[in-house]
């Protein structure tokens, strides 16, 4: 075999691995992308180097992780400039031929994990995801993130008190979820508040990121009756646009996509589903975090149109 096929052989195997490490921390799949393909250059240059790889597997995960912290520290400094609420970039899981057939599933991917470990330290998250998700050894995350292996060991104790106290009682099996998302989207269609709010958390919340590139809600929606009735809302002002919503698997979790009648990716709904409730709603709209899902829609001109036909948007 040739080092070349070699090489492709390697990159089919551990690409997964790489960006389901690359993904969790970044929470972007377009970033994720990148420190894939920056890890087997790295690669690659170091073995046309002579240096001697004993084990491929944890030598690349440990530069795909390097990468990704080093990326994720620059990252949260861009995010504190980022307009409006910040969320991941919508992973698609349903079985479908994109970017997140590589992608290797666990509860980890879902939204509203990762909006957690966004109130991480990027070390923290990291030392987290690579013991709790990957399994590191202690030594091996030391390398990586350049700490102590007792340092480490204190930073997971903090950072998995802080994920523990923030984390459902219960989690609902992928049935269970899949049923309660079932009836919770036909009461949404249907324009059943009632029966919509019987299925949402006292607290339920619903963010929308639009990045200010697309209309998305300024802040977070709170409360039963609140969410209730912007959801109903929301779901009929874009019957006015003209907009198909389609039932899929985002991060994990029952979820929508919203496109226009000819295929344009408007947006994304994600639940929060657990202890027998919806305890989040999670919409990405902004087109940036959209394009790998395929041709997106301008969400912005479409809402301006229906306005102008006499439709009336949600009011937050």
């Amino acid at each position: 075999m040739s080092d070349d096929d070699e090489l492709a052989r390697t990159y089919t195997e551990l690409r997964p691995l790489l960006f389901s490490i690359a993904y969790r921390m970044l929470g972007s799949v377009s970033d994720a992308e990148d420190v894939v393909q920056e890890s087997f250059v790295r690669y690659r240059r170091a073995i046309d180097d002579g240096v001697v790889v004993d084990s491929t597997r944890p030598y690349l995960a440990s530069i795909a992780s390097r990468l990704s912290l080093d990326h994720l520290k620059s990252a949260r400094v861009q995010r504190e400039t980022y307009v409006g609420m910040w969320l991941p970039e919508p992973l698609l899981t349903d079985p479908m031929p994109d970017v997140s057939a590589h992608a290797e599933i666990a509860d980890s991917l879902s939204t509203a994990f990762l909006v957690l470990l966004e109130t991480l330290s990027p070390t923290e998250r990291a030392v987290f995801l690579l013991r709790d998700v990957f399994a590191y050894e202690f030594d091996e995350i030391a390398s990586v993130v350049g700490k102590s292996t007792e340092n480490c060991r204190q930073l997971l104790v903090r950072a998995r008190k802080h994920i523990d106290e923030r984390r459902p009682r219960y989690e609902a099996s992928r049935e269970q979820k899949r049923e309660l998302a079932d009836r919770f989207f036909a009461a949404v269609e249907s324009g059943d508040v009632a029966g919509l709010q019987a299925m949402l958390a006292a607290d339920v919340t619903f963010t929308g990121d639009g990045g200010g590139k697309a209309p998305a809600a300024a802040r977070a929606i709170v409360g039963i009756d609140k969410v209730g009735r912007f959801m109903v809302a929301l779901v009929a002002f874009g019957a006015e646009m003209g907009m198909v919503l389609t039932a899929l698997d985002i991060n994990d979790e029952p979820g929508m996509m919203f496109t226009t009648h000819d295929g344009l990716v408007l947006g994304v709904l994600s639940l929060d589903i657990a202890d027998g409730q919806v305890q989040a709603l999670h919409a990405v709209v902004n087109p940036d975090k959209l394009q790998h899902l395929g041709p997106v829609g301008d969400l912005r001109t479409l809402v301006e149109e229906t306005r102008v036909r006499g439709g009336e948007p949600p009011q937050t």
